[in-house]
């Protein structure tokens, strides 16, 4: 197989994705450790301040699957200009609150314009990255993210010795503005149009296709069920260590604002490793095997376990560094997940990629509302910072056996009889 150069259109379109990917992640942690400000400024219990980390999450939610609908319908491109404008704007937005109110309502916005995003990324790799490139193009891409959750504590808790919790929001804003000026000038919906395509590259590449018809709803949302339910399992996780993990190490075991964003920043940079590793070995997989069920259901479900048994240690034994090496490797294996399960909506249903993916990560939008707000309230009540993770090793549990019911090895067929269909245990 011919590898692409690093200048190539290829290489730049997946950078973009990349740095979106960096924002949209740093613009959604940024608040976890801005919230030792405005926590205090605005007198906030733990349970007020889950309410502000979720908030997003309720139209990032809603937005899933009528972002990955829109996606489909007409193009990233302009739907990442949309999604880009509007996320920055509630980004300043967030920095001009004066209360409980307007931060939700910031939050708010900012779930609506982050909505897409990554179901409309999806929908640009379904046209530019080869099949047997996918786990990596979702793993480097979501890496990013976790750069972004890794970079996130240090910097803002500069930012704001510097100037404030106010003004990170501004920078974050800002940086956001410009990623979607350059979007606009350097992508294009289909690779011939890229002014530096190659004939290398576009024989690689998937051939184009006439643009999907309408959408088989029904089934398609038969046919992503289980892929949904494990990736809620996923989400559950991902949420309560972004919403947080900072605090966690602030309160738990009583660090300054300086010590804790380097912890929390240690067990995000797991992740960056995570996703990149995830997306390289699904594909080897994949590659080696031919199998889909081996890259992707088998994957997943090794992965979550491992999840599971490295959080055990952390209800028996409070220690900070044993702490730090729990949380480490759980959301180490646990981003190891995210290569296959992104390639699977591309797996199963090429066609309505972007609108298969946006149903999928409604399951991770939906424990982004439930499991930061859950986490809130047990520390609350119970006063203990390990509690909320039990919750975690349960969902990966699970996982673990639902990840063998999304089957990517059967593509789903729009015209196909239900019957035809694979059975995959979930009616609609």
């Amino acid at each position: 197989m011919k590898r692409f150069r690093v200048t190539s259109a290829s290489s730049i379109v997946l950078l973009m994705l990349c740095i979106m990917y960096f924002i949209t992640y740093l613009d959604r942690v940024n608040v976890s450790t801005a919230a030792a400000g405005f926590g205090k400024e605005f007198q906030l219990s733990h349970t007020q301040i889950g309410l502000v980390f979720s908030a997003f999450a309720y139209p990032y939610l809603v937005f899933q699957i009528i972002g990955g609908w829109v996606s489909d319908r007409f193009g990233a491109r302009r739907t990442l200009i949309c999604c880009g404008a509007v996320w920055a704007l509630a980004t300043i937005l967030t920095g001009l609150a004066g209360g409980l109110t307007s931060l939700l309502a910031a939050r708010l916005l900012l779930g609506f314009g982050e909505g897409a995003t990554f179901p409309a990324a999806t929908a640009a790799m379904a046209r530019w990255v080869a099949k047997e490139k996918r786990g990596f193009a979702q793993g480097i891409t979501h890496a990013a993210s976790r750069i972004g959750n890794a970079v996130a504590p240090g910097a803002i808790v500069l930012v704001m010795a510097t100037w404030g919790w106010r003004e990170s929001f501004y920078i974050c804003g800002i940086f956001s503005l410009v990623w979607v000026i350059v979007w606009a000038i350097t992508f294009t919906e289909h690779p011939k149009d890229h002014p530096r395509i190659t004939a290398d590259e576009l024989e690689v590449l998937p051939q184009p296709k006439p643009k999907a018809a309408n959408v088989p709803w029904k089934a398609l949302f038969r046919r992503m069920a289980p892929v949904t339910i494990v990736y809620f399992c996923y989400g559950w996780t991902l949420w309560l260590f972004l919403s947080w993990i900072p605090q966690y190490f602030l309160h738990s075991y009583h660090l300054d604002l300086q010590k804790s964003a380097i912890f929390a920043s240690t067990v995000f940079f797991a992740g960056v490793l995570g996703d990149t590793l995830g997306g390289i070995v699904t594909d080897r997989i994949f590659t080696r095997t031919g199998s889909l069920k081996r890259a992707r259901s088998w994957m997943v479900s090794i992965c979550m376990l491992l999840t599971l048994a490295v959080l055990v240690p952390l209800m028996f034994a409070h220690n900070l560094y044993i702490s730090m090496a729990c949380l480490s490797a759980g959301f180490f294996f646990a981003e190891m997940t995210i290569g296959p399960m992104w390639a699977i909506p591309m797996d199963i249903a090429p066609e309505y990629s972007g609108t298969a993916s946006g149903m999928m990560n409604t399951g991770s939008a939906l424990a982004a509302i439930i499991s930061p707000v859950a986490g809130g309230f047990l520390i609350d009540r119970f006063g203990s910072w390990e509690l909320p993770f039990v919750g975690s090793m349960l969902l990966m549990g699970i996982g673990v056996v639902l990840a063998f019911r999304m089957q990517p090895e059967s593509k789903f067929e729009a015209n196909a009889t239900p019957d035809a269909q694979p059975a995959t245990g979930f009616k609609v």
